[in-house]
């Protein structure tokens, strides 16, 4: 103990304060230990980098989403409208098959009105394929309900069962999408 009456004034208050510390510190389970600011910093550089990696994959996977929807939509736009023209597509296809090939020789009027609808069929045919549209014939292949459209099946020997036999009427493809299926006759076993 200090002679002086102000300086163990002093030192009791110090003690009073340096146990109150002690008290506190230990009554205060969750106290942070010094942290690194350099695993700090290099923690938040990694977390945004990966932040910045994903968010560029994202825009990636945007793009290329957009870029597939605009090339189907380009090449399926028209789909509609393609399905109604297959019908004036049958249709010249039937005005050509039904003309006698003698009345066609025999009469000169005939012949020039029958060369412009070949005229016109050919041209048809010709903007389809520009834009897409193929015409299939499934003849002789197996039978497939995504593509053929099954009229009637056809007792035969001369094929394997679910081939097509016949086709009655053409179908369409526009990309790889079925316009029309092929209105078809499909082999079946004897019995």
């Amino acid at each position: 103990m200090t002679a002086d009456p102000e300086l163990a004034k002093d030192e009791e208050a110090a003690e009073t304060v340096e146990e109150a510390a002690d008290v506190e510190l230990r009554g205060a389970p969750d106290v942070a230990p010094e942290t690194d600011p350099l695993a700090e910093a290099e923690a938040e550089i990694a977390s945004l980098k990966d932040r910045l990696l994903r968010a560029v994959a994202e825009t990636e996977n945007l793009r290329r989403r957009a870029e597939r929807e605009k090339a189907e939509a380009t090449l399926y736009a028209a789909t509609s409208f393609a399905r109604d023209m297959l019908s004036v597509a049958d249709n010249l296809g039937r005005a050509l098959a039904s003309v006698d090939p003698a009345a066609r020789e025999s009469d000169p009027a005939l012949k020039s009105l029958i060369d412009g609808v070949e005229v016109t069929q050919r041209e048809l045919h010709n903007v389809f394929e520009r834009h897409g549209i193929v015409r299939f014939d499934p003849r002789g292949e197996k039978f497939n309900p995504n593509f053929h459209q099954a009229m009637f099946e056809l007792p035969t020997a001369d094929a394997a069962p679910g081939t097509v036999m016949e086709t009655i009427q053409a179908g369409y493809r526009i990309g790889e999408r079925v316009l029309r299926p092929a209105m078809v006759s499909v082999a079946k076993p004897l019995t």
